[in-house]
């Protein structure tokens, strides 16, 4: 900025606030950095409504509460709907700033998701409410990228890329490498199971250590790196699938070890079969594929947000079972002694007949033979398909909620990368 005075003051709807040029320059919001580009006051007018010469003061004619709002995201990062305001005005306000979706709160995007699948509405027509004149930010760019530099922005590079497999190209690259080395490590896991495996490795001893090598390696380091970038170290080593990931690392360097020192764990008894078990833990690597495919992103949140019904299907289950349970023993092995079925013997074997015929799967291995019992298990067929019925149905319409949610955001992501590959 060539003219004007060295402190700056940005009138929105009537509010003013003074800040020098330095703050100016580095402001997190695009269309006001900008301004400090501006050596006429014709590009100055192409980003404000209007300006003050004299007193050096900017002038634009939006929503005063809502850049309050905007102002709090700037200072404490955090960006939520002011109340009382439509989401999708708010929305136009932060996309004339030059913010985007997803720098708001989880509980907000989740709103505004919710409100443009009402009126019809995808990623693709933000556009439509993008002001002219603005380039907006990467979705995923917090709003204090500004004030990384050196070392830290280095950093939050390396956590976006390892974090966050569609933020850039980077990321997308070494998430496919990442799925490359599950596949072949399932692979390996799997084939290590058949009969002829023992047998194979010993011709191929070699081989199989260096493919085996190469995987636990790459798991260790983008483990190790994760750790390394991540904001909150206590955080990232409570996440279920980092335990998942260190868990199943550590049965190989023990079983090196144990084999340096001359005791190979398959020699070792009780500790040889919980070395095995851990190792077979490997095959929760597979989970590691929800950071990749949307499929298992929805599951997951499905889960989560309808925890309550499947508490309420386990419980039908449960209770029902117990009832049917208690009735099939009595009815095939309690009553009539000279005709006792010994696959109704107690009520915890009565149980597996039980649970079978509920989710209809009959495996034909235990059946009643009384009248009385097979009346009873025609009942617990029925009972079980309207039992399981009702819950499904939450949990159905939540599965679609959230598979409409993940799209949406999916979207945003592909968006700012196609924009990121054209810059």
């Amino acid at each position: 900025m060539k003219f004007g005075k060295s402190i700056c003051v940005l009138n929105v709807g009537g509010t003013r606030y003074a800040f020098t040029r330095e703050v100016i320059r580095d402001f997190p919001l695009r269309r006001v950095s900008r301004l400090h580009a501006c050596a006429t006051e014709k590009e100055v007018l192409e980003l404000c409504d209007d300006y003050d010469r004299d007193r050096n003061e900017f002038f634009f004619d939006r929503h005063a509460q809502a850049f309050v709002f905007i102002m709090l995201y700037v200072r404490s990062g955090k960006l939520r709907f002011v109340p009382g305001v439509c989401e999708l005005s708010f929305y136009s306000e932060m996309l004339y700033w030059g913010l985007e979706s997803a720098h708001l709160d989880s509980c907000c995007q989740k709103r505004l998701d919710d409100r443009m699948s009402e009126i019809g509405m995808d990623s693709v027509s933000e556009e439509g409410i993008q002001v002219s004149g603005d380039e907006p930010q990467s979705p995923v760019e917090p709003v204090q990228r500004t004030a990384l530099t050196g070392r830290a922005k280095w950093l939050e590079m390396m956590r976006k890329a390892f974090e966050e497999p569609n933020s850039s190209l980077l990321a997308q690259l070494l998430a496919s490498v990442s799925v490359i080395f599950v596949i072949v490590s399932m692979i390996m896991l799997c084939a290590s199971t058949l009969p002829d495996w023992d047998t194979a490795k010993k011709t191929t001893v070699e081989e199989h250590r260096i493919v085996e090598a190469v995987c636990i390696g790459w798991f260790t380091t983008e483990c190790i790196v994760r750790f390394l970038v991540a904001r909150n170290k206590w955080d990232f080593l409570r996440r279920p699938l980092n335990i998942i990931d260190i868990i199943a690392i550590t049965p190989y360097y023990v079983t090196m070890a144990l084999a340096r020192a001359g005791m190979p764990g398959a020699g070792l008894g009780v500790a040889g079969v919980f070395l095995r078990v851990l190792r077979m833990m490997r095959v929760f690597w597979l989970m590691k594929l929800a950071r990749h495919f949307m499929g298992l992103q929805t599951l997951g949140l499905t889960l989560t947000r309808c925890y309550r019904e499947m508490v309420m299907l386990m419980v039908f289950v449960c209770v029902a079972m117990a009832i049917y349970s208690a009735l099939a023993q009595l009815l095939e092995h309690g009553l009539d002694l000279e005709t006792q079925n010994p696959d109704f013997a107690s009520i915890p074997a009565a149980a597996w007949w039980v649970i079978i015929s509920m989710t209809t799967v009959g495996y034909g291995d235990v059946y009643p033979v009384t009248i009385g019992g097979r009346v009873l298990g025609g009942m617990c067929v029925v009972s079980g398909i309207v039992l399981l019925a009702l819950p499904i149905t939450f949990i159905y319409h939540s599965f679609v909620q959230c598979y409409h949610e993940l799209k949406l955001r999916s979207a945003r992501y592909e968006r700012s990368l196609s924009i990121e590959v054209l810059q």
